[in-house]
């Protein structure tokens, strides 16, 4: 059986979805889209060759009937969406964020979870192959256990999602409670959070603007820095958004009672630090090619992956897209847990709230 899809929401993420699910046919196919602006739709179904487009979601689902949707719209959308799909006898994966809050969530979830309908969210780097290799090496013991995590995540406010951010008041991102940082921490958080397994642990966050102010401009109060200590009762986590650390960094360090891991997503490398068990000079000495040969190790699985042709930037969104449709297909669990979706929703809305209140204070 193969699942019949739609997607609504014809942006710049939905070419991903589109050309992710093209490389599954025995899993699924995409039978139309959707978008409020028809040439948006229009366009999309003539460039991938689709059987249909449309501009209204309602009559997508009552023609269409697809067994899952993908909601690519901007983040006020989802749950309004999300629920219709679930109504009309849909699955749902939803792009990130999940909705605008912890009870919006909650709500999806529940709903989906009565109508017996699965459903995700993209978080597409907890699948990137750094980060299933990362969670086989913890639970092989490379790292012992895990003391603390840092989580970095970097942003490029020149490149095309940021330049039409800044030039646009009107943009959605400037709508959402927590702007640039609500579009972009969940990448951030779900790192983060599968290492501190506390419920509830304690958060500290504050935010920051860097960029140049400009008076009158409502733009001026969109922060571009975020640092948040997360504390649990045996593990803590640091997570650092910025959109102006250079170069540009996407990765997690784990520190555990027997050796350190880096894990690099955008160089698709993990490397491991050990302690030294040489005599001091020797043992300062030789960590430094101990580590270029895991990155050179590292850089050549690269270039044989990139040979196969298995080197895809959206590599952890195909995962995603996969496991999500084997799930439903083969009636087992969805990739993701309602309980890893609600504990970042909730991290964000406690990040959010204390970032309004140093603001209000400040």
């Amino acid at each position: 059986m193969s699942l019949k899809v739609a997607l609504v929401g014809c942006g710049k993420i939905a070419d991903g979805h589109v050309e992710e699910i093209a490389k599954m046919p025995e899993l699924a196919r995409v039978m139309a889209v959707c978008d409020r602006e028809p040439l948006m739709a229009e366009q999309i179904a003539m460039r991938y060759g689709l059987p249909a487009h449309y501009h209204c979601f309602e009559t997508l689902l009552a023609t269409e009937k697809p067994d899952v949707v993908h909601i690519t719209t901007p983040p006020a959308s989802h749950l309004p969406l999300a629920i219709a799909a679930i109504d009309a006898g849909c699955h749902v994966y939803v792009e990130k964020p999940l909705t605008l809050c912890h009870a919006d969530s909650r709500t999806l979830l529940d709903h989906g979870a009565r109508a017996r309908r699965r459903v995700t969210v993209g978080y597409t780097y907890f699948f990137d192959p750094p980060a299933i290799a990362m969670r086989q090496l913890i639970a092989e013991g490379a790292v012992g256990d895990v003391v603390h995590a840092e989580s970095f995540y970097g942003y490029d406010l020149s490149g095309a999602y940021g330049s039409a951010i800044l030039s646009d008041e009107a943009h959605w991102v400037h709508g959402l409670p927590g702007q640039l940082l609500h579009n972009n921490i969940d990448h951030l958080l779900n790192k983060t959070l599968e290492l501190v397994e506390d419920e509830r642990p304690a958060v500290h966050a504050r935010g920051l603007v860097r960029r140049a102010r400009r008076y009158g401009d409502r733009r001026d109060d969109m922060l571009d820095e975020l640092r948040v200590l997360i504390q649990g009762e045996r593990t803590s986590a640091y997570a650092t958004f910025s959109a102006h650390a250079r170069p540009i960094g996407h990765f997690v360090r784990v520190y555990g009672t027997r050796n350190t891991m880096h894990v690099d997503y955008l160089s698709r490398s993990i490397t491991l630090e050990t302690p030294s068990r040489l005599p001091s000079a020797v043992g300062r000495l030789l960590p430094a090619f101990g580590q270029a040969w895991q990155h050179l190790r590292a850089g050549g699985a690269n270039v044989l992956r990139f040979a196969r042709s298995e080197f895809h930037f959206m590599a952890g969104l195909n995962h995603l897209i996969a496991a999500f449709y084997r799930s439903i297909l083969e009636d087992r669990p969805a990739p993701l847990s309602d309980r890893d979706m609600l504990r970042v929703s909730a991290l964000m809305d406690e990040i959010f709230r204390q970032l309004a209140a140093a603001k209000t204070s400040g």
